[in-house]
């Protein structure tokens, strides 16, 4: 039996995150945007998940506006920019200047004191394994710059 502290765990990516307890609005929002089976799937991702209290922070009925039916998009751009294709473990990420996110945007990625930040949200839990990639916990919820189509 393997011992190491990184060993992915049985569980995928959304199983993982609702096992921890602290990330039980992103694990709604994934559900809401229908991402459930890509995130369980054989992936590997890299999730940037913000915690519970993280989307405590937004601005008052931005959670509610993202998750009505009609602003699916929406949500499903929000939370994509919280994914990296691949494994990547923190220390992978701080050598980096940027990451390029499955939403399509490249988000800042900053070293400062040893400690890894991306666009402005602070990594409070690093290296949790799953059997189909990794979640970092972060402090922000993230949002996309506006696109235009």
């Amino acid at each position: 039996m393997n011992n190491q502290p990184n060993t992915p765990s049985a569980q995928n990516l959304v199983d993982t995150a609702a096992a921890n307890g602290t990330f039980k609005t992103f694990g709604r929002a994934v559900e809401k945007a229908a991402l459930g089976e890509t995130l369980r799937g054989p992936g590997p991702f890299t999730i940037f998940a913000p915690t519970d209290a993280a989307f405590e922070k937004l601005p008052a009925g931005t959670l509610e506006h993202l998750f009505k039916p009609e602003n699916k998009e929406e949500l499903v751009g929000v939370l994509n920019y919280h994914v990296l294709k691949g494994r990547k473990s923190s220390a992978d990420i701080g050598k980096w200047d940027s990451a390029k996110t499955v939403q399509g945007q490249l988000a800042p990625i900053k070293l400062t004191d040893g400690k890894v930040s991306i666009d402005g949200a602070n990594l409070t839990v690093a290296d949790i394994a799953s059997s189909n990639g990794v979640i970092h916990g972060i402090d922000k919820v993230n949002m996309p710059a506006p696109t235009t189509h």
